[in-house]
């Protein structure tokens, strides 16, 4: 029975162990995600004031606040998270400083019982007359023996509630700590909602200006949409033609997929492996516009319909590989503006909105290597990427594949 008590208490000591272990790697998580956040309010920040106030710029500058006051909701939720994950772990540290104490207090009381006992037996001549009162040197041995191993258990139980002391005052400390942990996120969180009503009072009168001409911006929308449909069928002939020029000598020349050799199935799979960790194609920056059909930011009357991302980025950033790759073209769109296609077996990672390029057709890439400089709007002085990731001729959500997008 003590046997299976024993693997009991080491089962149950390893699963306590095991949660507080994953509890702090949540909150590790959570923390590193409100750090990031806070970097991409203050970058958005930064950006924010480099906008010119004109009519111009009127849906850009909405647009900015917007991106802002999201983040900051966002990093309101993490700090909500991360302050009740610190509850938790705040909990757990009193229950066990609750079960140390209790068996502190156990430890102690046993303690004095044996110190007691000792007292009651301590002259020497009880001890010479319990030895020698022996019927036999065997019997006087275990004696001795038994005289000796409670000795030590004395120490030993001195020491363990020494050990159990310090153990306690540990957990303490570390409980004032978190409690403390707590309260300061409590405040940032305050400090935030405190912020964002006033950006929202901002924004409200942002967008009655919007509203005021809101058939204007529509039309303006709409342009834009057109223009990036047509830079997205571009894009598309051109994987088309590459596929159909991989199903060349196929008994499947119209297929959509491509034919790949044993090196690119090998490239594919191993882009495959890494779904959820590719870099991101930009040092840092973050996303402004996300994948899909969505109504837009600002005039939500307007629909927009995105085939990758766009992502916000300093001025003279460079565009950089996610993947290591081979060039499968480079194009000129409008303006004079580039476009750098890479394939990575079947998959193709597409790069918008350049002002030069680093790379020609056929040239093997390296993950993260640079391949041109991003545009810079002179009138709004926005540097975006527009990035699109795709399969065959499917575009894919680049935020499932990129790390932490």
């Amino acid at each position: 029975m003590q046997f299976k008590f024993k693997y009991l208490f080491i089962f149950l000591a390893l699963l306590t162990s095991v949660g507080i272990s994953a509890q702090n790697t949540k909150r590790e998580n959570l923390e590193a995600r409100r750090a990031q956040i806070q970097k991409d309010i203050v970058y958005i920040n930064g950006l924010l004031s480099t906008t010119k106030k004109t009519e111009k710029n009127l849906l850009v500058e909405v647009k900015d606040l917007t991106d802002k006051i999201k983040k900051r909701e966002e990093l309101i939720t993490v700090i909500s998270h991360e302050s009740s994950e610190l509850g938790n772990e705040i909990y757990t540290n009193q229950l066990e400083i609750n079960k140390n104490q209790r068996n502190l207090e156990a430890l102690k009381k046993d303690y004095a019982q044996m110190i007691f006992k000792s007292y009651k037996s301590k002259s020497q001549n009880s001890r010479i007359m319990f030895l020698l009162s022996s019927e036999n040197f065997y019997q006087g041995y275990k004696r001795f023996q038994y005289m000796k191993q409670y000795s030590s258990f004395r120490k030993n139980q001195g020491e363990e509630i020494q050990r159990k002391t310090i153990e306690i005052q540990a957990l303490t400390d570390t409980l004032i700590s978190k409690k403390k942990q707590k309260q300061e996120l409590l405040e940032a969180k305050k400090q935030e909602q405190t912020v964002i009503q006033k950006e929202k009072k901002e924004q409200e009168v942002l967008l009655k200006q919007v509203k005021d001409k809101e058939n204007k911006y529509k039309r303006q929308i709409t342009q834009f949409q057109k223009e990036e449909r047509k830079i997205d069928a571009q894009i598309d002939k051109i994987i088309r033609d590459a596929i159909a020029a991989s199903n060349k000598n196929t008994s499947k020349p119209t297929s959509t997929t491509f034919t790949l050799t044993a090196e690119a199935k090998e490239l594919a799979t191993k882009f495959t492996s890494n779904k959820g960790q590719l870099p991101w194609p930009v040092e840092k920056g973050f996303v402004s516009t996300y994948y899909g059909k969505q109504p837009h930011p600002v005039v939500k009357t307007a629909t927009i319909q995105s085939n990758g991302v766009r992502i916000t980025t300093d001025g003279g950033s460079k565009a950089r590989a996610v993947f290591e790759g081979t060039v499968l073209s480079v194009q000129v769109l409008g303006g004079n503006l580039k476009a750098v296609l890479l394939q990575h077996g079947d998959y193709i990672s597409v790069y918008k909105n350049l002002e030069n390029v680093f790379v020609h057709v056929g040239q093997k890439v390296k993950t993260k290597e640079e391949i041109g400089t991003i545009f810079t709007d002179k009138i709004t002085g926005k540097t975006i990427l527009g990035f699109v990731l795709s399969r065959n001729v499917t575009t894919e959500d680049p935020a499932s594949w990129i790390y932490k997008m």
